[in-house]
């Protein structure tokens, strides 16, 4: 394991299964994690998992007052400055019947709703947080998504284009922040074990993936530790994808 002993990690949206795995992984390693999400209930449960160095804060990320204020409540709670960011939450609304939002019929408040919280959210908490990641050498990973980089058959065109935003955002951040020592890096997840994983994709999605089956929470999990460990202490500006081989 990569020890992240003194470290204290900030991680959004942790309320879900693949945050929650992230939070996880950190924690095992030593880390202080600061559980972000809007589901404090489950947010408590996973702190009340964890134990000792585990904390939460709740936050709508879609209301910008909220999200700017999200740094400092996580400060206050964390056992030392915040040196790593986990930006992972997302949002991908549907239609009243489930179906996804195209370009046609997604309205341009969920285009701006799917944004703040999508991509101005992370660059908002990266600003906030510049002092505290200067100081401790941090890492940021933004959770992209193979959406970003394709038309998706579930994944609506608003969650779509705002991935491959964070995903050009995170080159601009790496060659920005890396000049202050932060390494900011990207993960893109395919079809993964989660209970938001849209009816049907076993049946339209998993004849496209290589490996034959679908990934785990922890498997992103994972991947994201090592970003956030001294092992990848030279990967800057990097996006790796998490997907079984599907985006080939």
């Amino acid at each position: 394991m990569f020890d992240l002993s003194g470290n204290s990690a900030l991680i959004t949206g942790a309320s879900g299964g693949i945050g929650a795995a992230i939070a996880r992984a950190l924690h095992a390693s030593g880390a202080t994690v600061v559980l972000h999400g809007t589901r404090a209930e489950r947010l408590a449960a996973l702190a009340e998992e964890l134990g000792e160095r585990a904390h939460v804060v709740t936050a709508n990320l879609s209301e910008r007052a909220e999200a700017a204020g999200l740094v400092d409540a996580a400060a206050e709670v964390a056992d030392a400055p915040i040196s790593i960011l986990v930006n992972n939450a997302g949002i991908s609304p549907k239609s009243p019947s489930g179906s996804r939002l195209d370009t046609v019929n997604t309205t341009i408040e969920d285009w701006r709703h799917v944004y703040q919280v999508n991509v101005f959210a992370p660059i908002m908490l990266t600003q906030a947080l510049v002092e505290p990641l200067t100081k401790g050498g941090g890492a940021v990973v933004n959770v992209t998504s193979i959406a970003g980089s394709r038309v998706h058959e579930f994944a609506g065109s608003a969650y779509a284009t705002s991935k491959a935003a964070l995903s050009a955002l995170t080159r601009e951040m790496a060659s920005d922040f890396g000049k202050l020592g932060i390494r900011v890096n990207a993960i893109a997840p395919g079809e993964i074990l989660t209970n938001i994983l849209s009816p049907g994709s076993e049946e339209a999605i998993l004849p496209q993936i290589p490996l034959g089956r679908f990934g785990t929470p922890d498997e992103v999990a994972e991947t994201i530790y090592f970003l956030c460990s001294d092992k990848a202490k030279y990967m800057n500006g990097s996006e790796i994808h998490i997907n079984g081989g599907q985006h080939v």
